[in-house]
């Protein structure tokens, strides 16, 4: 049937109507109140059902046929109760929900329709129930306890006018809209248009009911994204809605109505972080494969904007009931399997075990007395000295942070820097080691020791914001210390993650006239030639390889090229962790410039620095040996 246009010349979507009742001449009434569909040619009986059903004079129906509508209904038709629940149920899962219900009391089947009515409630708590009655029919009371809430029951009693039937379903869909638009912003993430936590919990709960039922199991795979952050703080918040956006749509088609396993549900819970409910699995291993399949999907590179953005999803995998009874505890153990996921590397999956556990509470205790070192600035710097490899000359100290904490004891960088990064925590505690190190570099400057050169870490994370430079700036301002005297130290695998961001960010810093190294040099599999690009000072090679110096042919090789193309490229090179006098035979052998390491010295506190300088200070016209006894004693 055609639908005339409203005035202002726009037409709403038809309102979804089900009508539930086994009486085949009554659903043909039904069909010419809402479709207009005409009977004329029907027979006797049907003509005298339609005047039960409606109280109407053949003149007022063809008023009503002939007036003009805007609104346009669209009809499904049951004849008995497990058929309307079964189409409340495919309506539900093709994102085509009912607005409304009318329901006969009386109807064939296992179920009658007051059964129906109420699984019908349980499938789609959202949905307007209309039951018909006749007129001496049930108490309302009795209805509304089996099918709650009352509010959202109503009653037509038989026989009911047409222009009621049709004015009933378009208050009710109104009034289903409304609230269906309040619960789209209550329960629906407004970026993604995916299911939100609130959502998610209820149809996780539905899940695990529906599972404990039939005897099966379900999974729950929990996605973060790696390294979102990094793109938030490079290219902008918009672009990480993008993001966002392009993830969301990626599990949408990964995980549609085609893919195995049938019936995921999707979620965002918030940031960057994701669900998915598997809700009947094979097999134990099922749920990896559908996240090795999630991983590879997502991490093919993203067009956003001017941008080409790669971006993988770390993968937590939690089984029901073996992992969790609960939606609280399943969620938890998915989450904190995503957690060891992230610990492994970047695009992996890992299941949850049940050992996570205790290293989640080691864990979650190292992070609450970490918040508090901050709070309280419970940290120290110590320094380790860099030694000149020809002349045995001082030519620097290395801030390295330590920490004691009063319940914990000693606890070893190792340990606490990983979880200062996953926290966010090392942005400030890098912030408050550069201040301090350069603090006490111009105390020490403002003595008159001999002092070079203070070399200080930074994290990825530091180096990536965009304000970074301007935080140099300010610490360099407010402890008065030289930029020439202040040295940054990078990691190369930050520096090779995104070299274009690299090239910029060195040369805001080095602008500011400080030194730049690149620390660890040789784990990140670059080479001199993409390094020669940008404007450091120095390379620092990677410890693991001065380790096996006397050893192995293959690390004195490397060791050997780095110097000699370094010395090619007017860079400076620092050996680190040097520890025997073959290591440093090798050095000298090969001109390399520097070198620290337990040979030379372990990590001084500031007291222990100060003897050292001094000693610095009296030690200039001693040759090579004498100066370097003199120094480590």
């Amino acid at each position: 049937m055609s639908v005339p246009s409203s005035p202002a010349g726009a037409k709403r979507a038809p309102i979804r109507v089900l009508i539930a009742d086994g009486d085949p001449v009554a659903r043909a009434a039904y069909r010419e109140v809402l479709l207009g569909t005409d009977m004329s040619g029907d027979t006797a009986v049907f003509h005298n059902l339609r005047d039960r059903l409606f109280s109407m004079a053949a003149q007022e129906r063809e008023g009503l046929a002939a007036s003009g509508s805007t609104t346009a209904f669209e009809p499904a038709f049951c004849g008995d109760a497990e058929d309307a629940v079964a189409a409340v149920r495919e309506a539900l899962a093709a994102s085509r929900p009912f607005a409304v219900a009318y329901i006969a009391l009386c109807m064939p089947g296992e179920s009658d329709g007051l059964r129906a009515a109420a699984q019908i409630r349980e499938l789609d708590p959202a949905i307007e129930i209309v039951v018909c009655v006749a007129s001496q029919a049930v108490v309302a009371a009795d209805v509304g306890s089996l099918v709650p809430p009352e509010e959202k029951l109503s009653y037509l009693r038989k026989p009911f006018h047409a222009a009621e039937l049709r004015q009933m379903t378009i208050s009710l869909a109104s009034k289903w809209r409304a609230e269906h638009r309040i619960v789209r912003l209550a329960y629906f993430d407004v970026l993604t248009g995916l299911p939100n936590r609130e959502q998610a919990r209820t149809r996780l709960q539905s899940a695990m009911t529906a599972a404990r039922q039939s005897g099966r199991a379900l999974a729950v795979l929990y996605l973060d994204l790696d390294n979102f952050k990094r793109v938030n703080d490079t290219l902008g918040h918009g672009v990480g809605d993008q993001l966002l956006c392009k993830v969301a749509s990626r599990l949408r088609h990964l995980l549609g109505a085609d893919s195995s396993p049938p019936g995921a549900h999707i979620a965002r819970l918030g940031g960057d972080e994701f669900i998915v409910i598997l809700p009947a699995v094979g097999t134990s291993s099922e749920p990896g494969s559908v996240a090795a399949r999630l991983i590879a999907g997502i991490q093919r590179p993203m067009r956003l904007g001017d941008h080409r953005v790669v971006v993988t999803p770390s993968v937590g995998i939690a089984l029901y009931p073996a992992d969790g009874a609960d939606v609280d505890a399943l969620l938890r153990n998915a989450d904190l399997a995503m957690y060891f996921a992230k610990r492994k590397g970047p695009g992996t999956a890992h299941y949850f075990d049940p050992s996570m556990n205790t290293v989640a509470v080691q864990r979650f205790t190292l992070e609450a007395r970490l918040r508090a070192a901050l709070r309280t600035q419970a940290f120290a710097l110590h320094y380790q000295p860099q030694f000149d490899v020809a002349s045995g000359a001082l030519t620097g100290l290395e801030a390295l942070l330590r920490w004691t904490d009063e319940e914990l004891g000693p606890v070893p960088p190792a340990e606490f820097i990983p979880v200062a990064e996953e926290t966010g925590l090392v942005q400030p505690i890098g912030e408050w080691v550069l201040r301090t190190a350069c603090g006490q570099a111009r105390r020490w400057h403002d003595e008159g020791l001999p002092f070079v050169r203070m070399a200080v870490n930074v994290s990825g994370q530091q180096f990536v914001m965009p304000e970074f430079p301007a935080l140099v700036t300010r610490i360099l301002e407010e402890s008065g210390v030289p930029p020439s005297m202040l040295e940054l130290e990078i990691t190369e695998s930050v520096v090779m993650q995104d070299e274009e961001r690299a090239d910029r960010a060195i040369g805001e810093l080095k602008a500011l006239g400080v030194q730049l190294a690149i620390d660890d040099f040789g784990t990140g599999y670059s080479s001199l030639g993409r390094l020669s690009r940008f404007a450091v000072d120095r390379l620092k090679i990677d410890q693991s390889f001065i380790r096996r110096l006397h050893d192995c042919a293959d690390d004195q090789a490397i060791a050997a090229a780095i110097i000699a193309m370094s010395r090619s490229l007017r860079i400076d090179v620092v050996a680190e962790g040097v520890e025997s006098f073959q290591q440093l035979l090798f050095l000298q052998q090969h001109d390399c410039q520097s070198a620290q390491g337990f040979l030379f010295s372990r990590a001084l506190p500031p007291s222990e620095v100060r003897a050292l300088l001094q000693r610095a200070a009296g030690a200039d016209g001693d040759s090579r040996t004498q100066r370097l006894r003199a120094l480590i004693g």
